[in-house]
């Protein structure tokens, strides 16, 4: 992401913390945008080391209460199998994701199918089962590695 984009992504999460009565602190910001700013998956440990260098001595339960205000405002999204975070792509409306992760590289593409969503609830209730959350990630090559590969 550009600079551009990213500041552009922090304006809109604001706003969408505004409307629903959330508190964007410096914090919980700067996380967002270091978030926002890789093009992997960020784990917290990572994320607590970046901090520290603008902000000196933080714990992990601070980073930790950020990660979860964000997610719970659905602007990020955890990638399950890592453990790590990444923005997610539509703040403006809530969704259930699925993820594809490049095993090679580790690029990691964020897709929403209301189908996919569907067909587990769907499955579910046949089963007496009510789906609250999903995870869903595959795994294999992205197109670049692919192409490296042959």
């Amino acid at each position: 992401m550009t600079s551009r984009q990213i500041e552009s992504a922090l304006s809109r999460a604001q706003l969408i913390c505004k409307i629903r009565g959330a508190r964007l602190t410096p914090l919980r910001r700067r996380v967002l945008e270091l978030i926002l700013s890789s093009d992997q998956p960020t784990g917290a440990y990572s994320l607590l080391a970046e901090l520290r260098r603008g902000r000196g001595k933080l714990g992990p339960p601070t980073v930790y209460r950020a990660l979860e205000f964000l997610l719970a405002n659905k602007l990020i999204h955890k990638v399950e199998t890592s453990s790590a975070f990444i923005a997610c792509g539509d703040i403006e409306h809530p969704h259930e994701t699925q993820f594809m992760i490049c095993d090679d590289c580790g690029a990691t593409e964020e897709i929403r199918d209301d189908e996919i969503v569907q067909i587990l609830r769907r499955l579910g209730e046949g089963r007496g089962f009510a789906v609250e959350r999903q995870v869903i990630e595959a795994r294999g090559l992205c197109p670049a590695c692919r192409s490296a590969q042959r």
